[in-house]
């Protein structure tokens, strides 16, 4: 059974992969046709019901687009649909929730220094408020605060921070950010799928049945368009935080969170009206530029060293105590404080590091049974760590690595539902 533990890790990284291209399809086309919905021209003998039109040149060769902000006189024969963008990049997100933070939850959900909860209530906390915001926002949006755009995205962006300080009084910094980005991506993909996808439908039918379409349908699909236009960028900050401990692993993160979005907002404004006008507001510069000097600031204003201590009081689940019983683990534990705990450690001793990589510590023996799994493939199957094998760990050292976690009889992924 110790295979599972590297086909599991080759599940979430083929997982992720399908995440990011589904992403980068889903944002490639939104920013595209934000940028051509504002850089369309009104000139003389457009069709009927066209509002503008563009010419573009790419790939040796011009193309022409006219855009009909309600729909043209007649059904075209051939309607292309950007949807599935979308709903894969969600699928495949919520795929590698559940394979990282559910499954393997004992290790990256819950932080059992900020609230007593199984796994198990984790997960459910984890799964019930991914849906709470979209029922928000659209009782929201589906007011009369619909008629108003700036206080609508005000209510939206407080809506964030609240979660995002309510992430953070349950699960790690690492699954805080982790799920406001996937709270927000819930947002824009139901966005696409209750929303602008059923707008368009009913636009259509009312073609191929000879009525005049409702423009208020367009209208509706344009608000929700353009408040996933904001957010893009932050989600996309989200889901690249696990990467960086200076932004999830200090107790400022949901503030962090909070700029980013605010970020998101003075970034796509300036595209936004680059491409209406020609030029963008040169201020936004400088409010982005700010904004992430508080940022940076926060990231080192932190008094989550404070925990450690607490950390190290904490007892190991059942999953880590049996890493820390296996056979081997004494010899293991050498290796590790040997050749890792220069830089993976409270304070870091290795010149030009100041906080232990991801997050990850490796001093203790409690450290190094909870990090048993990454230690295995990060330092015995792979040569990832130490980086360049600057600290000269043998192939010695890490078939020791490998022995020891394959000795653990127990170590399959259902274990970590225990």
């Amino acid at each position: 059974m110790y295979d599972l533990a590297i086909m599991w890790d080759w599940l979430a990284f083929a997982v992720r992969w399908l995440h990011v291209i589904t992403a980068i399809a889903w944002i490639g086309s939104s920013f595209y046709f934000v940028a051509l919905d504002l850089g369309l021209r009104k000139v003389p003998h457009l069709p009927v019901g066209a509002y503008g039109e563009e010419w573009q040149v790419h790939g040796g060769g011009f193309y022409h687009i006219q855009k009909y902000l309600v729909a043209p006189e007649n059904m075209p024969d051939h309607l292309v649909w950007f949807k599935w963008e979308s709903y894969w990049t969600w699928l495949s997100g919520a795929a590698l929730l559940m394979i990282v933070y559910w499954v393997g939850g004992e290790l990256y959900l819950i932080d059992a220094n900020k609230t007593d909860l199984t796994l198990w209530q984790g997960i459910l906390i984890s799964a019930a408020s991914l849906s709470i915001g979209w029922l928000v926002y659209d009782l929201l949006c589906k007011s009369g605060l619909g008629e108003k755009p700036t206080l609508l995205m005000l209510l939206l962006f407080i809506l964030l921070v609240i979660m995002g300080w309510g992430y953070n009084q349950i699960f790690t910094g690492r699954a805080t950010l982790l799920h406001l980005g996937a709270f927000t991506a819930t947002i824009m993909t139901a966005n696409v799928f209750f929303i602008i996808m059923p707008n368009q439908r009913i636009v259509v039918k009312d073609l191929q049945e000879g009525r005049t379409p409702d423009p208020k349908y367009g209208k509706i699909a344009k608000l929700r368009s353009t408040h996933n236009n904001y957010l893009t960028l932050p989600v996309l900050f989200l889901m690249l935080s696990n990467h960086y401990p200076l932004a999830f692993a200090t107790e400022y993160n949901w503030i962090i969170a909070a700029l980013v979005f605010l970020m998101g907002v003075t970034i796509r404004h300036f595209f936004n009206t680059m491409h209406a006008t020609g030029e963008g507001p040169s201020w936004t510069w400088a409010a982005t530029a700010i904004l992430f000097s508080i940022i940076a600031w926060l990231s080192t204003a932190s008094t989550w060293n404070g925990d450690y201590d607490a950390l190290e009081k904490q007892a190991l689940t059942p999953y880590e105590q049996n890493y820390a019983n296996a056979a081997g683990f004494d010899e293991v534990h050498d290796i590790v404080v040997g050749r890792c705990s220069m830089c993976h450690a409270r304070e870091p001793v290795w010149d030009g590091i100041r906080w232990a990589p991801n997050g990850v510590l490796l001093e203790t023996p409690k450290d190094i049974a909870r990090a048993a799994r990454q230690i295995y493939l990060q330092a015995g199957v792979s040569h990832a760590m130490p980086p360049a094998n600057i600290t000269d760990l043998s192939d010695q050292d890490r078939d020791t690595i490998v022995r020891w976690f394959r000795a653990e009889p127990d170590n399959t992924i259902a274990n970590l539902l225990d």
